[in-house]
């Protein structure tokens, strides 16, 4: 018993810490850290001059800010100095890869840490009616070849962002006796997606969650 509860506290401050390291915002003296688990994304940030969008060249900001969405990140910007447009990005590349894996294995819990309530509700019928099926799916993702931020809103203290993935998925579905029912390993599938994450600004809690999907036109 005490064992199990041991290993249940490890599991779950595992957990914590890779979503705390997926989505946040800088100090502006944050390291070069790669690994996941550790932490990537400090608490606070020093005062800018101006509370530019991006510190990097506008040509660059302009490529992964689409004009939709500029007022919007202003404004998220202008309520959060600390805030960066490109480790929020790359913090969503990887919320977009861990989700998806999480989908595609069935393990609700694990999406239980990654997204609201309504969409964890979401993957689990989903998820639900596939083993009901008797199928399972054997999809992998080949590449993200784009994410920009498509849109912005702050309304109070609430930040809403919702990003553009345009990804290579191989995708297939297999029935109990590991048959291919559907989708090939050898052919990638492009998908297009718009995820939307939300934040309250200026909360201890640095995390965003995901709050809705929806395929891109």
């Amino acid at each position: 018993m005490y064992l199990e509860i041991i290993l249940l506290a490890v599991i779950a401050g595992v957990l914590a810490v890779r979503l705390y390291s997926v989505l946040g915002k800088r100090t502006g003296h944050e390291q070069q850290v790669a690994k996941p688990a550790e932490e990537r994304l400090g608490m606070g940030a020093p005062p800018r001059q101006t509370p530019e969008v991006q510190p990097e060249p506008s040509s660059l900001a302009d490529s992964i800010i689409e004009p939709p969405a500029r007022a919007g990140v202003r404004a998220v910007v202008a309520a959060e100095p600390g805030f960066d447009v490109a480790r929020f990005l790359d913090g969503a590349r990887e919320a977009y890869r861990m989700v998806l894996e999480a989908y595609w294995k069935g393990d609700a819990k694990e999406l239980g840490w990654l997204v609201s309530d309504d969409v964890g509700s979401s993957f689990a019928a989903a998820i639900a009616e596939r083993e009901a099926a008797g199928h399972r799916l054997d999809n992998r993702l080949i590449a993200i070849e784009r994410a920009t931020i498509a849109n912005a809103v702050v309304e109070g203290r609430i930040a809403r962002i919702t990003v553009r993935f345009d990804a290579d998925i191989a995708a297939v579905t297999r029935d109990a006796e590991d048959h291919v029912v559907a989708g090939s390993m050898t052919d990638a599938v492009q998908t297009h997606d718009m995820w939307t994450f939300e934040r309250t600004l200026r909360a201890a809690d640095p995390n965003w969650t995901l709050v809705d999907t929806d395929e891109a036109a």
